[in-house]
């Protein structure tokens, strides 16, 4: 099977996500149910909308990261939608992180005799 196949499924698959994805990967598991049910979607959508995602903006290293990781895998559709997966909650918690406001540290106390 091409990439491009295994894109096209991946993209098209989702709704039976938890058969595969609790066993491979409990903690990835955990993570895409927090983020669905944060957003008001399926896990099956967040598995779509990363695949998307990644075959859309992922730069080279991430590309190049994904087909060696593909050429290694027992099973190289669920590398490739475990690492997409992973790059999308990434990307997300990268994204929400840069929207927080900086926390700024409390100002030293004043000492006696300070003249500033």
């Amino acid at each position: 099977m091409m990439l491009g196949d295994v894109l096209a499924a991946a993209r098209d698959s989702g709704a039976d996500i938890a058969s595969w994805l609790k066993p491979a990967d409990p903690d990835l598991w955990d993570r895409v149910q927090r983020e669905a049910a944060a957003h008001g979607r399926e896990p099956g959508d967040l598995a779509r909308e990363a695949v998307a995602a990644f075959s859309e903006r992922a730069g080279e290293e991430d590309w190049a990261m994904l087909v060696s990781r593909l050429r290694d895998a027992d099973d190289p559709g669920r590398s490739l939608l475990l690492t997409m997966m992973r790059w999308r909650l990434d990307a997300m918690d990268a994204a929400a992180a840069s929207l927080r406001p900086a926390r700024t540290p409390p100002a030293a106390p004043a000492h006696e005799g300070d003249t500033r």
